[in-house]
């Protein structure tokens, strides 16, 4: 028979995931302890989205997230679809808009979705305590668990890890839940930064870097993942934008990537259409209409840029069409944790139950949000999964 403790839930990580999870669990009447190192909750939630917080999509589906286990994501997302989040921000009176691909950003500030859940953890009874450095944690009996704070001993009968990835160190993100998961026996998969910018090599950087700010709509892809169709930005340090953030979350480094510069547009019969209309203009002229001056210059020497249409031959009009529509670049590496909106691989989501986030080789022990290998898309994914997730862990923790 197990000992009293101090709390019947306690969860590490006032992000999120772990809000979401503190005040479901405490709806149910259960005790709550929430824990951070931080001086204040949800610090990724108020700079997110440009400070306006893209907190969950009209269209979430499982193929929206990258994970090991493609199925894991399911159950989760079916329990709590993105419309009951948006219920409830309408319920708080937080004016939104909807953006491209059905992305929800609020009107106001990011600090209205953050002052929600602080509300609801309010309402529902759940301690809140910042600032807390936790030393150690060890299972004290069949189902609880001690932890070692820097201000005191605490025990709880579940024990609810939140504490994200390892993305934005400058928020005080730590790899401390995977080590805490280590500490238990549970596999953690290697992590890397995902949505995350691209770097150039130095030759690269020597012939693409003046084309900084420079943005297009184009379809960028890596080898293993979907084509992401959706603006390209051109940066003094790579390539950044919606559409290279979400390929690099499917980048190995040594792999190439792929753009279509002209994802609407047959290349050969524009050109052809050009040629008729104004047979003599240089292949610059006639693609600058199509494309920024500047890329065009960097695409092609000036050499074949300055032939006229009417002088380009067949092999030459479909190198032109492969540099457009396939270009292959093999980058650098990326910027790395420190602007990455997520971090891939963490917890092995074959250790957790899919219905409730529960470890399988320690009772009590639940994993949400971020922290596990379930990364979403650009576009309030993540935040969906930190919601879905969260309430999944609540309603059993």
């Amino acid at each position: 028979m197990s000992t009293p403790k101090d709390y019947d839930v306690i969860i590490i990580g006032a992000g999120a995931a772990g809000l979401m999870c503190a005040a479901t669990a405490a709806y149910r009447s259960r005790r709550v302890l929430l824990l951070d190192h931080a001086k204040r909750a949800g610090r990724k939630i108020l700079i997110s989205g440009g400070g306006r917080c893209n907190f969950t999509n009209q269209q979430v589906a499982p193929q929206n997230f990258v994970c090991s286990n493609p199925h894991f994501v399911k159950s989760a997302l079916a329990r709590y679809p993105s419309q009951n989040f948006i219920e409830l921000v309408e319920r708080h009176g937080i004016e939104y808009h909807e953006r491209e691909h059905g992305q929800l950003f609020c009107n106001d500030s990011a600090k209205e979705i953050v002052e929600m859940l602080l509300t609801e953890c309010e309402w529902a009874g759940v301690q809140v305590r910042l600032r807390e450095e936790i030393q150690s944690v060890r299972q004290i009996d069949e189902q609880g668990f001690e932890l070692n704070l820097v201000s005191g001993k605490l025990s709880c009968d579940s024990l609810v890890i939140a504490t994200g990835g390892l993305s934005m160190p400058k928020l005080g993100a730590t790899p401390f839940g995977y080590k805490l998961a280590e500490q238990f026996g549970l596999k953690v998969l290697d992590t890397c930064a995902g949505l995350v910018p691209f770097t150039w090599h130095a030759d690269q950087k020597q012939r693409f870097e003046e084309l900084s700010g420079i943005a297009v709509d184009a379809n960028v892809k890596a080898q293993h993942g979907p084509a992401f169709k959706e603006a390209l930005l051109f940066t003094h340090r790579g390539l950044s934008g919606p559409a290279a953030l979400q390929a690099s979350s499917y980048w190995t480094p040594g792999e190439t990537i792929e753009i279509d510069l002209l994802p609407d547009s047959d290349v050969a019969q524009l050109l052809i259409n050009a040629r008729e209309a104004s047979p003599k203009q240089s292949l610059k002229r006639a693609l600058s209409q199509l494309l920024p001056k500047r890329l065009v210059e960097a695409l092609f020497d000036e050499q074949l840029s300055s032939k006229s249409l009417n002088q380009l031959e067949h092999a030459e009009l479909d190198a032109i069409e492969a540099q457009l529509k396939h270009w292959q670049l093999l980058l650098n590496g990326t910027e790395g944790y420190r602007t990455a909106e997520v971090t891939m691989g963490g917890v092995d989501t074959d250790e957790l139950s899919s219905k409730t986030m529960e470890s399988k080789k320690a009772p009590g022990l639940y994993f949400v949000g971020e922290v596990m290998d379930v990364s979403g898309w650009l576009g309030g994914f993540n935040f969906q999964w930190a919601w879905a997730s969260g309430v999944a862990c609540g309603l059993d923790c």
